[in-house]
This record gives C-alpha cells, sequence and structure tokens, in this order.
C-alpha cells in the first residue's frame, strides 16, 4: 500500500462510523469542550460533562474553572503544572449539536495571575478602558492547506504548479482545492455564532482565506481565536493540515497574513478622515513596537513584494496593497470609514494585533494620561 495514502487514511476521521452514535440520549447530560491558547500559539482543548440547562445556554460565569497539565503545552514546569481555565465565551458547538456547547477559556496560574501566554487579559483591559471609542475590528486569516507530508494540497510532489495568477478567487479543477474544507469551516462557524463575513481561494495555490467581522472590542480576538479552532477540527475530518506560516513556501509564491481592519466611531462618520490619518501617523511611531507582536517569521513575508510593504520601513496609502496601511479607495473618497494594517502575519495573536492598536492610538493602562 502507498505509504502516504496509509498516513491520510490513519489520520482521518470515520465521520460514518460516528453518525450512528450522535442521536444516543445524552440523559440530561451535555458536553462542553474547553478550548484555550498554548504556548505555541496553538489550540488545544478537553471534554467534560455538565447538566445540561432547563433554558438556554451557559454563560461564561456559570461554568466551572478547570484545569490541566501544563508541563505539556509549554505553559508551566513540572513540579508547578497545575494551569487553570477561566471560561470567557461560549458557543454552540457544530461538531456535537444541538446542545453541547464550545467554551473558550483563558489561561492563570496557581497564583491567581494570568498564565504568560495569556494574551487576552491585557487586551480585555484595554479594550475596556478604551471602550467610549467604539472600536470595530475585522481581520482577514489567511491559511494554507497541507497534505500528511506537509505539501501544499493539489501540489506536484516532484515539482511547483502553475505561476500565480489563476488562483485568487479562482473557480474550476485544477485552481483550487479541498473546496469541501473552506465550505465545512464556513458552516461550523456560522452554526457556532462566529462573525464570519466571507472566504475566498488566496493567489498561491491550496491558499485560502475567511473573513471574521465587525466584531466590538474584545470579541474580536474570541471569535477569531474559535474561527481557527472549527478550521483545524473540520480539517480533521480530511486528514488536513492547516499551516498559518507567514511564508509557508519561499520563492516567488505569496505569503499568508493577517490583515486587520480597524475604526472607531469617530472614523466612521462624515469628517473621520482627520482621526484615521491622525491614527496612521501614531502607528508610523511605533511601527517597531508593532512589527515585535505581528507574528514569527513574518520577515519572510514582509518583503517590499508579493502585496507586502518592507518590514523595516512604514508606509500608507490609498488601495495600496504594497504599503504597511492601506486606505480603501471609497474610504479616501467618502472622507471616513476605517483603515488595514496589512502587516500581521498569519500566526499573530489577535489579542495582541487589536491590543496594541488600542495602545498605540489611545495610550497603555498604567499611562499617566490617557487620551479622551
Amino acid at each position: 500500500m502507498d505509504q502516504t495514502q496509509s498516513t491520510k487514511e490513519s489520520f482521518a476521521s470515520n465521520a460514518a462510523g460516528l453518525a450512528k452514535f450522535r442521536d444516543l440520549d445524552q440523559r440530561g447530560k451535555i458536553m462542553a469542550e474547553y478550548i484555550w491558547i498554548d504556548a505555541e500559539g496553538n489550540t488545544r482543548s478537553k471534554s467534560r460533562t455538565l447538566d445540561e440547562k432547563a433554558e438556554g445556554q451557559y454563560k461564561p460565569e456559570e461554568l466551572p474553572i478547570w484545569n490541566f497539565d501544563g508541563s505539556s503545552t509549554g505553559q508551566a514546569p513540572g513540579e508547578d503544572s497545575d494551569v487553570y481555565l477561566k471560561p470567557v465565551a461560549v458557543y454552540p458547538d457544530p461538531f456535537r449539536p444541538p446542545n453541547n456547547i464550545l467554551v473558550l477559556a483563558e489561561c492563570w496560574d496557581a497564583d491567581g495571575t494570568p498564565n504568560k501566554y495569556n494574551h487576552r487579559h491585557e487586551c480585555a483591559k484595554l479594550m475596556e478602558l478604551h471602550a467610549k471609542h467604539e472600536p470595530w475590528f475585522g481581520l482577514e486569516q489567511e491559511y494554507t492547506l497541507l497534505d500528511m507530508n506537509d505539501r501544499p494540497y493539489g501540489w506536484p510532489q516532484n515539482g511547483y504548479p502553475a505561476p500565480q495568477g489563476p488562483y485568487y478567487c479562482g473557480v474550476g479543477a485544477g485552481k483550487v482545492v479541498q473546496r469541501d474544507i473552506v465550505e465545512a469551516h464556513y458552516r461550523a462557524c456560522l452554526y457556532a455564532g462566529i462573525k464570519i463575513s466571507g472566504t475566498n481561494a488566496e493567489v498561491m495555490p491550496a491558499q485560502w482565506e475567511f473573513q471574521v467581522g465587525p466584531c466590538v472590542g474584545i470579541e474580536m480576538g474570541d471569535q477569531l481565536w474559535l474561527a481557527r479552532f472549527l478550521l483545524h477540527r473540520v480539517a480533521e475530518e480530511f486528514a488536513a493540515k492547516v499551516s498559518v506560516d507567514p511564508k509557508p513556501i519561499p520563492g516567488d509564491w505569496n505569503g499568508a497574513g493577517l490583515h486587520s481592519n480597524f475604526s472607531t466611531a469617530a472614523m466612521r462618520e462624515e469628517g473621520g478622515m482627520k482621526y484615521i490619518e491622525a491614527a496612521i501617523k501614531k502607528l508610523e511611531g511605533r511601527h517597531k513596537e508593532h512589527i515585535a507582536v505581528y507574528g514569527e517569521g513574518n520577515e519572510k513575508r514582509l518583503t517590499g513584494r508579493h502585496e507586502t510593504g518592507a518590514i523595516d520601513t512604514f508606509t500608507y496609502g490609498v488601495a495600496n496593497r504594497g504599503a504597511s496601511i492601506r486606505i480603501p479607495r471609497e474610504c479616501a473618497a467618502k472622507g471616513y470609514g476605517y483603515f488595514e494594517d496589512r502587516r500581521p502575519a498569519s500566526n499573530a495573536d489577535p489579542y495582541s494585533i487589536t491590543g496594541i492598536i488600542m495602545e498605540t492610538c489611545f495610550g497603555a493602562i498604567d499611562d499617566d494620561a490617557v487620551e479622551a
């Protein structure tokens, strides 16, 4: 038997075999899948049984705090390995409908402080501090689908596909691959209540993108992480890997980003362009600080080619996809709207992205004077 096929069969889920158990009576119980982010920026999860509520869905504050072995996820030493899971958001589970739930949780240490890899905690404080600005975010998550040999799906085993050109928003065999994964993920997000706003094939073959938003404040990071979890779970069914490497294939191929769209109430109103320009000026002054939290390996992607700006230079422009910041032409014409930060890599933490944008535009938590 071909080794590649054998490996794929070993990792693919047996959805048909599982189906006959899905309708079994759970006898007043539900399954809660607790989800968290580990030291490497991956999602982890485990399940526990809870009593089914008589009415409605559980709220985060109604759910029990749980724990896990942090020494096995790179989040704690073996001699003090317990890390606590504090629920922060609850969603319907599309893999176990109708009453089971997904629980997004923050990681906390035993001494009552946020775990060092818990980037949500500080982000939430920034969002609360600056809530009066009514920040809206929309993130564009690019990713690459790989086979079990870490080769992009549909690529020749000993070569490369035809050059880029026909693949972006492509339709038809030979132009796109694994659309079934994309469609399944889209529907799973909608069922779970994720504000997924669209999806499309990207410039490099086997590369796709989905968009989430607009979301207000901390909801942006929560929803993007949950959407990432759902994507990996859907891909399990097809024995596919999801890569968020910002430059999965070297050479004349596009990288993968997490383009971040941002606006405030003032920016969205007539005359808002002056607030957009003021924010961009502040972003320019902290370019290095932003790059530091905009993803690992981003230097391979931000080269000034393939629709990116250079990593060591800050630029902005109208409809310019080769700039650090793009102002959509429609917004420039109207004089208000939003801007797009094109610097974040596909593997960046959305809490870090949205948090530093708020900090740069409106002030840090410990600043003596926070901008009104």
